[in-house]
């Protein structure tokens, strides 16, 4: 009598685990990986005989209306949250972006000469305007556009918003500090400007009135230069309270 031949224990050590603990060890290894995995990758890690696809399709089924999806991208597969709950991912930050030196100073002029052309800027400056700087601080809202002046060609006119007055803590731009003041904050030159001449005892002509800040064109350099500065403090001082 022929018996027949045993293969019972031999061939216990190459069954292939349960579904439920294939799903598991699919499910872990798509949670570590940062890239999408393909049945091929995920099979060539798991125990012989098991069905990586029949695993995915389990796993997919479950995660239906959870807060994470299993999904396929190209030839893999990878977990992605739910697209509803994207935007519990999505996390806002204050970019604070310092201002050129051209921009500063551009700014500065119109801050201390409003309304001013793009002409007396440059004028002013000593130098070109490129777009880009005025479109910056039009993009800031810092400057907008204001009347046209009554001159040959009627040109546009520049002028501080009240969010540049809102970010320098200012009422109006009369609130600008103002010759003495910048003098004496260390800001400015003591010496008067070229083709002014002092006081017989040395003491500085009188500065009492703001408007000389906004119509001397002698001192349109150096306001130009101590803005820049008080511009500066401003911006560092903003950004640090930010």
């Amino acid at each position: 009598m022929t018996r027949p031949p045993e293969h019972g224990p031999a061939e216990g050590l190459f069954d292939a685990p349960p579904m439920v603990e294939q799903e598991r060890m699919v499910e872990a290894m798509l949670f570590a990986s940062a890239v999408p995995l393909r049945i091929a990758d995920l099979e060539a890690r798991m125990p012989h005989g098991c069905d990586a696809a029949e695993a995915l399709a389990h796993l997919r089924r479950r995660f239906e209306g959870r807060g994470v999806h299993l999904v396929r991208v190209g030839e893999g597969w990878a977990l992605r949250t739910a697209p509803d709950l994207g935007f519990l991912m999505q996390k806002e930050t204050v970019e604070i972006r310092k201002l050129s030196r051209a921009a500063t100073e551009t700014l500065a002029i119109i801050a201390y000469h409003q309304p001013v052309t793009r002409a007396e800027i440059e004028e002013i400056r000593g130098v070109s305007v490129s777009r880009g700087t005025i479109d910056q601080l039009l993009e800031l809202e810092w400057i907008r556009f204001g009347r046209r002046k009554m001159t040959p060609g009627r040109p546009v006119t520049f002028v501080v918003t009240q969010e540049f007055l809102d970010h320098f803590g200012l009422e109006s731009a009369r609130d600008l500090p103002g010759l003495k003041e910048l003098r004496a904050a260390g800001l400015l030159d003591n010496r008067p400007p070229p083709g002014v001449s002092g006081s017989e005892d040395g003491a500085e002509p009188p500065d009492d009135d703001q408007e000389d800040l906004f119509e001397d064109p002698a001192g349109a350099a150096q306001s130009q230069q101590s803005a820049h500065r008080v511009l500066g403090d401003g911006q560092n001082r903003k950004g640090q309270g930010a």
